[in-house]
């Protein structure tokens, strides 16, 4: 059951580092970019979920403190829930237009 945990922990591992590529370029994997509108809002989503996977893995392995079952139940759903959450508004929400524009007649 190990490995299963184990499998666990890399996938997080990588949509961490999926998450960071996101927010530091705006860069999205090839399956969702036809999709997603806000790319930082992705990225956020995608730390989220894989934030749990990893803490979820330590908890298995005894690797963090031992916490009560409802602190990692609750606390797990947030974050995923969460991820899930920001992720589809990233694809569901419009494009943001004229942001940070400055009108050149000054008015």
């Amino acid at each position: 059951m190990a490995w299963v945990v184990g499998a666990g922990a890399l996938l997080g591992i990588l949509a961490i580092a999926s998450g960071i590529v996101t927010l530091r370029t705006g860069w999205v994997l090839p399956t969702a970019r036809g999709h997603v509108a806000r790319p930082q809002l992705h990225g956020i989503g995608t730390l989220f979920i894989g934030s749990n996977l990893v803490l979820q893995s330590l908890a298995h392995f005894g690797a963090l403190p031992d916490v009560s079952w409802e602190v990692r139940f609750f606390g797990g759903n947030a974050l995923l829930f969460g991820g899930f959450l920001l992720i589809a508004l990233s694809q569901l929400l419009p494009l943001r237009r004229g942001r940070g524009r400055v009108d050149p007649s000054g008015s």
